[in-house]
């Protein structure tokens, strides 16, 4: 992970985090496919191989408080108009150490590409690993600037018993890096809860902006 980018979710993840100096700062972005805004506390990154200075003047000309204008909705429909990408929500941005040692619960790896949940997921991410639990799902692979992050789907079957839990736990044990990350709706208060009962730190918010 050499980009801009990868080093400042590198530090983050160490609990190093960019001074809270109310700036936002523009960098380019980490590889053709990822384009996005990263907000931490009082600080902004914004990833873009667009214009730095039609950057900063959007952010000037939105009608927000400047320490969060980088997640404004006019400044985001402004980016994704000038960068032709979309995006799907904001998220909350987590991490979480390995672990060494097997999963809590078996899987089963699905090894077949062309299976509907390996498909999409290579949409998103790099070197994607799909685990099948009874009743979930886990997905592993590399996303913006490089970053091991997981997935998990859980039957609504099945739910309220501790599966979401084990699968975001074997994630720490199976990810191939010092750390896991992962992304929450935050209106998903269910998904947040599973992730930081598995030792999951927040860390920030993305808007991850997604090419046609």
């Amino acid at each position: 992970m050499s980009s801009e980018v990868a080093r400042i979710l590198a530090a983050a993840a160490r609990g190093e985090f960019p001074p809270p100096d109310g700036r936002t700062r523009v960098v380019p972005q980490p590889g053709p496919r990822d384009a996005g805004v990263l907000a931490f506390t009082a600080h902004s990154v914004v990833f873009t191989d667009e214009d730095p200075e039609w950057v900063r003047a959007e952010l000037a000309a939105t009608a927000a408080d400047p320490l969060a204008a980088s997640m404004n909705p006019a400044f985001l429909v402004a980016l994704m108009a000038r960068t032709g990408r979309r995006m799907h929500t904001i998220d909350l941005l987590t991490v979480a150490d390995a672990l060494p040692g097997p999963p809590p619960l078996p899987l089963r790896e699905i090894e077949d590409p062309e299976h509907p949940r390996v498909a999409r997921a290579r949409k998103y991410r790099d070197d994607v690993r799909v685990w099948a639990a009874d009743g979930g799902v886990l997905i592993l692979g590399r996303a913006v600037g490089g970053r091991w992050e997981a997935a998990i789907e859980v039957d609504e079957a099945v739910r309220h018993r501790g599966l979401g839990r084990a699968l975001a736990l074997a994630a720490r044990h199976l990810t191939p890096g010092e750390v896991v990350w992962a992304q929450q709706s935050p209106g998903n208060a269910r998904s947040v809860r599973v992730f930081q009962a598995a030792g999951y730190r927040p860390v920030a918010s993305e808007a991850l902006l997604i090419a046609h």
